[in-house]
């Protein structure tokens, strides 16, 4: 760590000096990493720092080595900083997020010292969840869609996600599906015509929240593709990040009701048409389970999520909008 970044470090925490922990996470393709650190003559025992180095960068894990794909990431990383520079205050107890204590961009690198989650209560992670933990994200979802709604998403992703078609041709050329193939641009019309928009996390899956001991609470983190769209693009892509091919068919029904409940609860006495959102935002759902479908079989056409649940949805979708 360089001597300026040192520096901030101390001079945001109040610390005298500090050391690493531990490294909690590499960060993807080799831009840097996250690290927790201990401080000295703090009034905060620890924070997390993230690291990122645009010099440093390492092959991609699939091979996606485009500068396309670069200049993606690097802006990812610009717009977590916005993000945490001028929006993640808003975020309340409902829609828990790391408090930021200094964002510092210096050269090709950047820097942002986070509150430690660990500390404040928020110590679990889950390679695979329960109900309690699922329904934990669902509200936080809930709340922080309503939190951003109507929203206009300056200094993020004008489209939040990091699979949205515009930013992703090198899979959309790869794609072997042809009907779908042909259906994509449809999709992604259809998602971006939505009257009601929010802020979207963007990359809501089960690995980005913390959990409360009990699990009955969740806290998100990594916000490298937060922006503007309907909040069940979450929704669909986080609960294709939890639930097996043969749990689908039964919970994805239920779930999507929870979701839709805490929604209308988080709704009520606010200055938005409760009954309207929802109903758009439902018939959207199958749209954005197939957009991040076209996504993934263009980019990883052997992965897991790809089953036939999703075709089916997909099939469904694309036939909607091809023999229409």
């Amino acid at each position: 760590m360089n001597e300026q970044f040192s520096n901030t470090i101390c001079k945001a925490t109040g610390a005298s000096s500090f050391y690493e922990i531990e490294e909690i996470q590499t960060l993807w393709s080799g831009y840097g990493r996250i690290v927790r650190l201990g401080l000295v003559d703090s009034v905060y025992e620890t924070v997390v720092v993230k690291q990122v180095d645009f010099g440093n960068v390492k092959n991609h894990p699939r091979g996606w080595n485009t500068d396309t794909s670069h200049q993606r990431k690097v802006k990812s990383y610009e717009v977590e900083s916005s993000w945490y520079s001028n929006w993640s205050n808003r975020c309340g107890v409902d829609c828990r997020v790391p408090q930021c204590y200094t964002v510092e961009i210096f050269e090709n690198k950047v820097l942002i010292v986070l509150e430690d989650l660990d500390g404040a209560g928020f110590s679990e992670t889950m390679v695979e969840a329960g109900r309690a933990e699922i329904e934990a994200c669902l509200s936080w979802l809930a709340s922080f869609h309503v939190t951003f709604m109507n929203s206009a998403p300056f200094g993020l992703w004008e489209q939040g996600t990091y699979w949205h078609l515009k930013t992703r041709p090198d899979e959309l050329n790869e794609l072997s599906d042809l009907k779908l193939k042909q259906a994509a641009s449809l999709i992604d019309e259809k998602l971006n015509s939505s009257r009601y928009k929010t802020i979207v996390h963007g990359d809501a899956k089960l690995a980005n929240f913390c959990f409360t001991k009990d699990g009955s609470k969740a806290a998100a983190v990594d916000f490298q593709y937060v922006g503007g769209g309907s909040g069940v693009k979450d929704v669909a892509y986080f609960l294709g990040s939890c639930l097996a091919e043969n749990q689908c068919e039964s919970l994805v029904p239920v779930y999507l009701d929870y979701y839709f409940d805490k929604l209308k609860e988080k709704l009520e006495n606010s200055q938005f048409e409760e009954e309207l959102i929802i109903k758009e935002w439902k018939g959207l759902f199958p749209f954005a389970w197939a957009d991040f479908h076209r996504f993934l079989k263009g980019w990883s056409p052997s992965h897991w999520k790809i089953n036939d649940y999703s075709e089916k949805v997909t099939k469904g979708v694309v036939d909607s909008l091809l023999d229409s």
